[in-house]
C-alpha cells in the first residue's frame, strides 16, 4: 500500500490585523510516538469505478472499503467525493488504514492535515469604476458563480443584498444551508465540516465574511470602520453570485473538508473557486487539494489560491501547482494617518485605527529606553503622563496596554525589522500610532539623545494617494517553488494589506473590519477572474490566468519598479508577474493557453505513470505513449530558462490571438548584462481571431562561469495598441 506521510507537522497559525495576519504562534504536532489504535481521519483515493454510480451507490461502495461493521460504517465515513477526487475520507486507526490497501481499486491514503486560514477603496485602486470600463463591460460579474471555501458567512451582512443581481443561471444545482438570508446574491451555503454538518455554515471568526465580501460583496454606501476609510463598499465582482462552503474553523481547515468543499462546489456548478487557505509545500501528486483543484480545472473552473503568509523567507509558498493561480499580497495607496512630530521638527507618517481628535497635536514628553525597548517592565515614575516609544511586544494592543497600565498617555509602536516599511493597521483603544522600523529607529534615537525630548501625534484620518504603492507585503510567501522550480511562482499579486471588508458584527459589533494577508489578496483575484469569465465565457482557466499575468503591472503608481518592504526591488519571486490590472486583463491581445492534455504531459514528465494517474484520476493514462514535457516546456505565461555554463537553453511558447483579427506584434526583451536572450521569430502576424503562433526563447549566460543569482527580465510582444508582457527568469538551477 502507499500511505503518504507528512513530515512532523508544525502548523503555522496566522492572524489577521486583529486576529490573523502574520505568524502569531506555532503549534507543533510530533508524530514519532503516535497511538496506532487511535482513530484519525484519512483521505483514501481509489481507482474510478467500472460502472457509473449515483450518490447512494457511491456511498455503499465507499463503505465497502471500511474494515468495520455496517452499523459502524455510517459513523466512520466522513465524506464521499465524486466530482474532483475519486475516493472518500473516514475515521480509521493506522492499522485499519493499512488494511484498506488490500481492497481492489485502492490507490493511495493520505493522513488528514490541518491547514491554516491564511473594500471601499480597492476596486478603485485597481481601476474599476462604476458605470464605465471593465466593470460595465462585464456587467459587474452578472451570471458568474464564485464558490468560496472558508470559515462560513455572516449571511445577514448588508454586503450580501441582491439589488441588481439576477436569478442564478439554470446550471446551478446547489442549496442554501441558512433558513433565511439566501437570495440572488447568496445562492448557496453548505457546512462541510466533519462530514457535512447539518448546522448552518455561520462564520464564527469573520474570515469568511471578509473574503466573500471582497470577492463579490454588493454595492453598499456609507461603509467605514469607525468613520475611517469611508465610502461605498463593493467587492471586485459586485453582481456575481456567491456560493459558500464552510471548510474551516478558527483553528484551521482539515484537508478532508477542503476537498469536500471543492467537490461540492464543482457539483453545484460554480465558475470560480476561491481558496484563502495555506499549508505546506507538498508534491502535487501527494496533495489532495492540488488533485481536487486539478479536477475542477478539467471542468473549466478557475481556481484561485493564497500563496501563504510565511514571507519574506524564500521557498515558503503554498498552493504551487501550475493549474492554480497562486496569489501574493501587496499594499494599496490608502493610509489611516497618524503623524508623529518630534520636538526637533522631524515628522514621520504613522498609521492608527485609533483617532483621538481631542488630543491631536498636543506637545508631550517622549520616553524610550533601549534597555526596555519592548516596554515589558515600565516604571510608572518614568512614564506617567508621557508618550512612550515601544517595539511591539506580542501584539500592538498588548503593548499599548502595558504603557497605559504604567501611566503613559500615548504610545508610538515600532514595526519589526521584518515588517520594514509595511505598517499593519491595528486598534488599541488608546492614543497610539504605528511607524515603520526605519522611522522608529530615528524616533528612539531622538528620544535617547535629546535633553528634553517632546512629541505630538496628529490624527489625520484617511489619506488616499500615498506612495509608493503597491508594495509587496513582508508576510507574503516567496518563491521559487519548492515542488515546481521550473515554473515561476507566485503568479501575481493583489491588494492584501489593511483591506476593509465585511466583518461579523455579532462578534465585535463592527460591520466592516481591516484585515491583512494573502487571504485578502486571493478573493480580489477571484473577483477579477469572475469579471473576465463574464466578458469571455469561452476562455479556459489557463487563458484567464494568462490574461491576468501578462496584463499585470511591474511598475508602481509613480512608474517605478514595484518594491518590497525593505525598499528594494521586489522581483518576480515576491510579486509574481506583477500587480493585477483588471482593465488591461480584460483585453490582453494574446494569451498563453493550456489544455488538459498539456497538463497531463507535464505531470507525466514530472511524476511518471503512478503520479500522473493519481492527479488525473485515470488509471489508463500511459505516460510512455505521451510526449512528456518538462516544467519549462509547459506553455505557461511566465518563462523560466536554465542554461548551463557556456551553453544555451531554449524553450518554446505558443500564443493565441484574442484581440483584433489582423494584428502584428514585435518582440521587445529587457535583459540584464549577465545574460543574452534571443527570440525567434522576432515578430508575429495574425490574420484571424484564435489563431496560434509559436516562438522560441534562447538564453545564455554572458559571464564566465555561472552567476550566483538568477537574472530577471521582461519579454514583451508589442503591437500598436497592446503590450503582452511575460516575466522571464534565467535560472542558475
Amino acid at each position: 500500500m502507499q500511505i503518504v506521510h507528512a513530515l512532523p507537522m508544525c502548523l503555522s497559525l496566522f492572524a489577521f490585523v486583529s486576529f490573523f495576519s502574520y505568524p502569531r504562534m506555532v503549534a507543533c504536532r510530533e508524530t514519532p510516538h503516535r497511538n496506532t489504535n487511535q482513530l484519525q481521519t484519512y483521505v483514501v483515493q481509489l481507482q474510478a469505478p467500472t460502472a457509473s454510480l449515483d450518490a447512494d451507490g457511491l456511498n455503499i461502495w465507499h463503505k465497502s472499503f471500511l474494515p468495520v461493521s455496517d452499523d459502524d460504517s455510517d459513523r466512520r465515513l466522513v465524506h464521499s467525493y465524486s466530482h474532483v477526487f475519486t475516493g472518500f475520507s473516514a475515521r480509521l486507526t493506522e492499522e485499519e488504514a493499512k488494511s484498506v490497501a488490500n481492497k481492489e481499486g485502492f490507490l493511495r491514503v493520505y493522513p488528514d492535515r490541518v491547514l491554516p486560514l491564511l473594500t471601499t477603496h480597492t476596486p478603485g485602486f485597481l481601476g474599476l469604476q462604476s458605470g464605465r470600463g471593465t466593470w460595465k463591460a462585464a456587467s459587474f460579474g452578472k451570471g458568474i458563480i464564485i464558490g468560496l471555501l472558508d470559515s462560513g458567512l455572516a449571511h445577514d451582512h448588508p454586503s450580501f443584498h441582491d439589488d441588481g443581481v439576477p436569478p442564478p443561471p439554470t446550471k446551478w444545482k446547489g442549496s442554501c444551508g441558512f433558513k433565511t438570508g439566501c437570495n440572488n446574491k447568496l445562492i448557496g451555503a453548505k457546512n462541510m465540516l466533519d462530514g457535512s454538518s447539518p448546522d448552518p455554515p455561520i462564520d464564527t471568526d469573520g474570515h469568511g465574511t471578509h473574503t466573500a465580501s471582497t470577492a463579490a460583496g454588493n454595492f453598499l454606501p456609507n461603509a467605514s470602520y469607525y468613520g475611517l476609510a469611508g465610502g461605498t463598499a463593493a467587492g471586485i465582482a459586485p453582481h456575481a453570485h456567491l456560493a459558500i462552503y464552510k471548510v474551516c474553523t478558527s483553528a484551521g481547515c482539515s484537508i478532508s473538508d477542503v476537498l469536500a468543499g471543492i467537490d461540492a462546489a464543482v457539483g453545484d456548478g460554480v465558475d470560480v473557486i476561491s481558496i484563502s487557505i495555506g499549508g505546506f509545500s507538498t508534491p502535487f501528486d501527494k496533495d489532495p487539494l492540488a488533485i481536487g483543484a486539478f479536477g475542477a480545472v478539467t471542468k473549466g473552473i478557475f481556481v484561485s489560491c493564497a500563496a501563504g503568509n510565511s514571507g519574506p523567507v524564500e521557498r515558503t509558498l503554498s498552493n504551487e501547482a501550475p493549474w492554480l493561480l497562486t496569489v501574493a499580497a501587496s499594499t494599496v495607496d490608502r493610509s489611516q494617518r497618524a503623524t508623529v512630530k518630534l520636538g526637533d521638527g522631524q515628522k514621520f507618517n504613522g498609521e492608527s485605527l485609533d483617532q483621538y481628535p481631542t488630543s491631536s497635536g498636543s506637545l508631550l514628553t517622549l520616553f524610550h529606553t533601549d534597555s526596555d525597548s519592548y516596554c515589558k517592565s515600565l516604571n510608572s515614575s518614568q512614564v506617567e503622563g508621557k508618550v512612550v516609544a515601544c517595539s511591539v511586544y506580542r501584539t500592538p494592543s498588548y503593548t499599548a496596554n502595558l504603557v497605559k497600565a504604567a501611566g503613559g498617555v500615548g504610545v508610538i509602536l515600532i514595526s519589526t525589522i521584518i515588517e520594514g516599511g509595511i505598517i499593519l493597521d491595528s486598534r488599541c483603544n488608546f492614543p497610539a500610532t504605528k511607524v515603520s522600523n526605519e522611522d522608529g529607529a530615528r524616533i528612539t534615537a531622538y528620544a535617547t539623545s535629546a535633553t528634553k525630548p517632546t512629541v505630538s501625534i496628529t490624527y489625520d484620518g484617511t489619506v488616499i494617494g500615498t506612495s509608493p504603492a503597491p508594495v509587496v507585503a513582508f508576510f507574503s510567501s516567496r518563491g521559487p517553488s519548492t515542488n515546481g522550480p521550473g515554473i515561476l511562482k507566485p503568479d501575481v499579486s493583489g491588494p492584501g494589506v489593511n483591506i476593509l471588508a465585511g466583518g461579523d458584527g455579532r462578534m465585535d459589533g463592527k460591520t466592516f473590519n481591516f484585515d491583512s494577508g494573502t487571504s485578502m489578496a486571493t478573493p480580489h483575484l477571484s473577483g477579477v477572474a469572475a469579471l473576465l469569465k463574464s466578458l469571455h465565457p469561452g476562455w479556459s482557466p489557463a487563458a484567464i490566468k494568462s490574461a491576468i499575468m501578462t496584463a499585470s503591472d511591474d511598475k508602481d503608481r509613480d512608474g517605478n519598479q514595484i518594491m518590497d518592504q525593505q525598499h528594494t526591488t521586489a522581483g518576480f519571486f515576491a510579486m509574481g508577474a506583477g500587480h493585477v490590472n483588471p482593465s488591461k486583463a480584460a483585453d490582453p491581445g494574446l494569451v498563453y493557453d493550456l489544455g488538459i492534455d498539456d497538463y497531463i504531459a507535464y505531470v507525466c514528465g514530472k511524476f511518471g505513470n503512478t503520479g500522473a494517474r493519481v492527479i488525473v484520476r485515470d488509471t489508463t493514462v500511459d505516460c510512455g505513449k505521451i510526449n512528456n514535457i518538462t516544467e519549462s516546456e509547459l506553455n505557461y505565461p511566465s518563462i523560466v530558462v536554465a542554461p548551463k555554463n557556456g551553453t544555451a537553453a531554449t524553450v518554446k511558447r505558443t500564443v493565441t490571438n484574442v484581440g483584433q483579427a489582423n494584428s502584428r506584434y514585435t518582440v521587445d526583451v529587457e535583459v540584464p548584462t549577465t545574460v543574452s536572450v534571443t527570440v525567434s521569430p522576432p515578430s508575429l502576424s495574425f490574420s484571424e481571431v484564435n489563431q496560434k503562433k509559436s516562438f522560441l526563447v534562447t538564453a545564455k549566460w554572458t559571464t564566465a562561469g555561472l552567476p550566483t543569482r538568477n537574472a530577471e527580465a521582461n519579454l514583451k510582444w508589442v503591437s500598436d495598441t497592446r503590450v503582452v508582457r511575460s516575466p522571464l527568469v534565467v535560472s542558475i538551477l
